[in-house]
């Protein structure tokens, strides 16, 4: 009979943002939602992320910026996934992210972008329908 496993989830703080409460709640909510999740830390690069993300064999990553350099952050985190042929990784991204930002954001790759104030359960629900789960037979 197959198995689910329970949805794995990176969830990092790229660049040298120093504010990481909104990143360990999301933590703690994905964690009580059944999820496995690896938190990175504080000040971490698009390359730390995207290695730690292959070695942890996860299936979303969750990017938290707070400083502006979504812009760039991005972007490298997307080219390096690609380069690793890990695209199937969803990526979400968290934060203060202008409006004007989310459609480049969305074509490089970003699958949802959660502002401030999102409900934690609207994130739940979007990892839980959107990544691609792998079965295993016991």
């Amino acid at each position: 009979m197959p198995n689910t496993p329970p949805i794995r989830v990176l969830v990092a703080k790229p660049g040298l943002d120093g504010h990481d409460r909104g990143a360990k709640i999301i933590a703690r909510a994905l964690r009580d939602a059944g999820m496995e999740v690896i938190y990175t830390g504080l000040r971490q690069t698009p390359e730390m992320i995207v290695s730690a993300a292959i070695q942890e064999d996860v299936d979303c990553i969750g990017l938290s910026i707070l400083s502006g350099a979504h812009n760039v952050i991005v972007p490298r985190i997307t080219a390096l996934l690609r380069e690793q042929k890990a695209e199937d990784i969803l990526l979400v991204l968290g934060g203060t992210i202008p409006d004007e930002d989310q459609p480049k954001l969305k074509e490089n790759g970003v699958s949802a972008i959660f502002g401030p104030g999102t409900a934690l359960e609207t994130t739940i629900t979007f990892i839980r329908e959107n990544v691609k789960p792998r079965t295993f037979a016991l």
